[in-house]
């Protein structure tokens, strides 16, 4: 999460720097699945292209999500044939499989390109924050060097246990703790078991162990998490960690594979980790921000973990860039915590629910969040803050259908796909760091408000005219969102609409202005 953020500052031309305790980028596998909206958030920083091709370098994309009973053994159901099937249309970024070792130095790279500074085996061991900023002691790790840093703002991204969060005093609210789990790297050929299925994610309901698998695109080596397995005396336990031995591992391996006795099986790494959904009950203490798993902690039933960091980091990004450089007045701030703590809420709840149903109905079923698809976690959630416009007619929901999108502020603005100059392209892509104003063919007055009003407030708007500009090339531009050809949307840097006018008003340049100055807090 801290070298998304580092990308998404380094492209907004943010001066900071990066400490990052371990000595470079990720050295053990963990996989993730990375969603459209994460893609997305790679896409406007320049990296699409290159994240797909990491991916494509360890893993078979576009499988199935599938459970077992074991790998060799009898297949229980089917959750996804194809993890991008019926998705593909609603933006033009696909979910993909990634390992932490494939996406970090592609990130790491393009935000060294931009400026980063990153400084590895590196530690914080003290935030001292006053009214004008806040000063690091950063001590290296391999000299004991130290030395004091000054900063205007921290965002702590230190991880599930975060130390920051504990030195500052802010609690985790939530489930809590539910399975002592184990994660356990090896290599064996899998090959003969896995056959010709392209699976990306295999969840195991042994008799003796619930977990779940993932494998490399070779097929000869992969992982397996083990959340439950039959103790002594054949009962399930959660509880895993009394022994996680190379031959305890390699038992619960083996089983879970149905291999044969004389397959090979090379444990390469185990990392014990709790399963546990929570969340920071602040994501703020002044100038400390919090941010990724140091604010939420959800099981990986989803795959939202990971996902949710990226959007806390994007969502942060421009207004610490709109902040510091005086574009944006300091209490646009305050909207990170108003706009991702329920997010994060909605989101923990959504991979326990799943965790429960999927992997533990032990934990209990009657208090669960309702099931929400995945499109609408991933795509379809709302902000909420004093920085986003409310209309009169709207309603509470914090959800939408991306495939029936309305526009409002607050939700992600729709993909549509546009033609410019004769080539296509997304809504998605017209902000290149800016505030873009959209309108129609008839809304010759917005652009020439937004083009008054950013002189005046020294905030760039890039408008654009659907119908005379761009061409709309699915013809849902306007019915996605909700304006008509003389009405306007102004969506944010982070890709989320501010405000919208349905139709023409009678003073745009008014209406726009004080739409700017709510959404940057002036």
């Amino acid at each position: 999460m801290g070298l998304s953020l580092s990308l998404f500052l380094s492209r907004l031309g943010v001066e900071h720097l990066v400490v990052e305790r371990h000595p470079g980028t990720a050295i053990h596998p963990r996989a993730a699945m990375l969603l459209q909206r994460t893609i997305e958030t790679f896409r406007t920083a320049g990296i699409q292209d290159e994240v797909l091709e990491a991916s494509q370098k360890e893993f078979e994309q576009d499988g199935a999500i599938v459970s077992v009973e074991s790998l060799g053994g009898k297949e229980l159901d089917w959750y996804f044939r194809n993890v991008n099937e019926g998705v593909e249309h609603l933006s033009p970024s696909p979910r993909l499989f990634v390992t932490q070792i494939g996406l970090e130095p592609v990130i790491k790279e393009r935000a060294a390109e931009l400026g980063a500074r990153l400084e590895y085996s590196s530690e914080v061991d003290s935030l001292d924050a006053d009214d004008d900023g806040v000063t690091a002691l950063v001590r290296k790790r391999e000299t004991g060097e130290e030395r004091t840093v000054r900063a205007q703002y921290v965002v702590a991204a230190d991880g599930a246990h975060s130390p920051v969060r504990e030195r500052l005093g802010i609690s985790m609210a939530g489930r809590g703790s539910f399975s002592d789990s184990v994660t356990i790297y090896f290599r064996a050929d899998c090959s003969e078991l896995i056959g010709d299925r392209n699976l990306s994610v295999i969840y195991v309901f042994h008799p003796r162990q619930i977990g779940f698998f993932r494998f490399s695109l070779d097929k000869q080596s992969g992982f397996l998490v083990v959340n439950s397995a039959a103790d002594e005396n054949g009962v399930m336990s959660p509880r895993l960690w009394d022994d996680t031995s190379e031959s305890r591992c390699v038992a619960w391996v083996r089983e879970a594979l149905d291999a044969p006795d004389d397959l090979t099986i090379e444990v390469e790494n185990v990392q014990r980790w709790n399963a546990q959904a929570d969340v920071a009950e602040r994501f703020r203490d002044g100038r400390v921000f919090l941010a990724g798993d140091a604010t939420h902690v959800m099981p990986p039933t989803g795959g939202y973990g990971g996902n949710t960091g990226v959007q806390d980091a994007f969502n942060l990004a421009w207004k610490l860039a709109y902040v510091l450089d005086g574009r944006a007045a300091p209490e646009l701030l305050d909207t990170y915590e108003a706009e991702r703590q329920p997010v994060a809420r909605l989101t923990v709840e959504q991979a326990y629910a799943r965790y429960v149903l999927r992997l533990d109905k032990s934990l209990g079923t009657d208090d669960l969040a309702p099931i929400v698809e995945d499109a609408l976690i991933d795509l379809g959630y709302r902000l909420r803050s004093a920085g986003i416009a409310r209309e009169q007619d709207d309603d509470d929901a914090d959800w939408e259908d991306p495939r029936q999108p309305t526009g409002r502020p607050g939700f992600r603005a729709p993909h549509v796909e546009l033609v410019r100059n004769g080539s296509r392209i997304s809504t998605l892509d017209l902000s290149e760091g800016s505030f873009v104003l959209l309108t129609g063919a008839d809304g010759g007055a917005w652009v020439e408000a937004a083009s008054d009003v950013a002189s005046e407030l020294g905030v760039p708007v890039d408008a654009y005219r659907v119908g005379a500009d761009l061409e709309d090339g699915s013809d849902t531009f306007f019915s996605s969102y909700g304006i008509d050809t003389a009405g306007a949307s102004l969506v944010r840097p982070d890709g989320h609409v501010a405000w919208r006018s349905r139709t023409s008003v009678e003073d745009p340049r008014t209406a726009l202005r004080d739409a700017l100055a709510l959404t940057l807090r002036r």
